[in-house]
């Protein structure tokens, strides 16, 4: 017979109770298991953490789970393997399945929001795009990509991110899932837990966030009525610049596919020039660039429809200048494919080469990628705030080394980037900032770029908090808007 399952709230002394009443059995178990593998010839010593650290984990527990209902409960095999997992002292096989859990219901949220919306945004390589369409094709998604697109669709806030970011770190170097030496505690494991369920678990999309899935659904759905139509061009005016972009993106990746109706593609249409003044110029370039990477894939009819979404608003300046740019952007993506590799410091120095590589070959940078370009070098040059890869460094140092001005003139303002600005807030990140900044400050020959590198050195908060200053800020804007391409 199954055990019964509790309904409301979990009985918390009783277990605690149980717990001390059974270690003297627990222990008397382990140590006739340690027999068996000392007659085995097995090592014993750190295969199982302590019991009074399960005991922390075990008492901390209840009240974490308490925070689920009991059909989401009913529904979470891997924390209960978790728990009995860490009972049974085997905390780097618990952590592994945490992360199982978390990773399958955001998983799940991804799918019931919009799992096209979210695939446009996951997976920049169209090539590998058009074979991303159903939840379980979310298997194809990186964990860390899974976070990334999540958090840039705000599903996950950047807090949760970071949060989320740290647990899959530590999943992919101090649990089962890998060899490792790491000593995890059960106080630790109890606070990652409460994390998951807080923010994923429960996980409640966004007023915006639910605004833009609902639209959406609706563009694919059937042909919206004007009213409909007006309702949503007013609705854009209020949106944060992330959230435009990403509805923009959303919007070209349900006009390209050859199998769009006509009724999804008049309403595309009718909505994209309401949209196109509230895009990004760093959107309005990648469009230009998924064109480009189209007609390097001879998908000639995705390349047509993303032609035709770029007259519709006198996009011209925005089109390709040839295929080298998609030949750079496939290296800068594979290269930041890599570096959020958990053994990114065996795949990022041959992505680094091979950036190397295309540059060597083509001389400049055109300048419809020259941002993209830049941002991915500074992003990889700041680590991934847990060490350096050595052995790319030495290239990603070079590539800065051949900066021009303007780019060197980029750099310096690269903490405008979210994601730039997101990775500043960890120390290491912070420490290669002062190095940027170094390497870079020869290159800024304007006077006015080196007086806003002074101002930027003598700044007293860190380098995250450089957007927070009104006038760092509101001169960065307009330098940025001075220099579109």
């Amino acid at each position: 017979m199954s055990p019964k399952r509790t309904t409301g709230n979990l009985p918390v002394s009783r277990p605690q109770t149980s717990v001390q009443a059974a270690r003297a059995d627990l222990e008397a178990f382990e140590d006739l298991m340690f027999q068996v593998l000392e007659a085995w010839g097995l090592p014993t010593d750190n295969i199982i953490v302590a019991a009074k650290q399960r005991e922390t984990l075990l008492r901390n527990t209840p009240g974490v789970i308490e925070e689920l209902t009991d059909a989401e409960r009913a529904k979470a095999p891997y924390i209960a393997k978790m728990i009995m997992a860490g009972s049974v002292g085997l905390f780097d096989a618990a952590l592994n399945y945490l992360w199982n859990e978390t990773v399958n219901r955001l998983r799940d949220h991804v799918a019931a929001f919009d799992v096209d919306y979210f695939f446009e945004l996951a997976e920049p390589d169209p090539a590998r795009r058009k074979n991303l369409k159903t939840r379980e094709d979310l298997s194809e998604i990186g964990d860390h990509q899974l976070l990334e697109a999540a958090n840039k669709i705000k599903l996950i806030s950047d807090v949760a991110f970071k949060q989320l970011t740290h647990i899959n770190y530590m999943r992919n170097h101090a649990s089962a899932a890998h060899p490792n030496i790491e000593e995890l505690t059960g106080l630790k494991l109890a606070e990652w837990l409460e994390t998951c369920i807080k923010e994923v678990f429960q996980l409640k999309p966004r007023n915006v966030v639910a605004e833009i899935g609902k639209l959406l659904h609706n563009v694919k759905a059937k042909r919206l009525p004007s009213d409909e139509l007006k309702k949503a061009a007013t609705f854009f005016d209020g949106l944060p610049q992330d959230q435009a972009d990403n509805l923009a993106a959303g919007l070209f990746g349900i006009y390209t596919p050859a199998s769009a109706t006509p009724e999804v593609l008049d309403n595309v249409r009718l909505l994209w020039p309401e949209l196109w003044p509230m895009v990004s110029e760093d959107t309005r370039n990648e469009f230009g660039i998924k064109l480009a990477r189209f007609s390097a894939n001879v998908d000639l009819d995705r390349a047509t429809r993303a032609r035709e979404l770029l007259d519709l608003v006198d996009g011209s300046a925005y089109l390709p200048e040839s295929e080298r740019v998609a030949e750079i952007q496939q290296a800068l993506d594979a290269l930041k494919r890599a570096h959020e590799e958990w053994n990114n410091f065996y795949e990022e120095p041959p992505a680094a080469q091979r950036l190397k590589d295309v540059v060597g070959r083509h001389g400049d940078i055109p300048a419809q990628v020259t941002r993209s370009y830049v941002v991915h070098l500074v992003y990889v040059f700041l680590t991934n705030s847990h060490g350096v890869a050595w052995n790319a460094e030495p290239t990603y140092k070079e590539l800065i080394g051949r900066f021009d001005g303007l780019q060197a003139a980029f750099a310096l303002r690269s903490f405008a980037n979210s994601k730039i600005r997101l990775k500043l807030g960890d120390k290491l990140p912070r420490e290669k900032w002062d190095d940027l900044l170094d390497l870079i400050a020869p290159k800024l020959t304007g006077r006015r770029d080196r007086t806003f590198l002074d101002t930027i050195r003598d700044f007293n908060g860190t380098p995250d908090e450089l957007w927070l200053d009104s006038k760092i800020k509101s001169e960065t804007k307009r330098w940025l808007a001075l220099n579109k391409n």
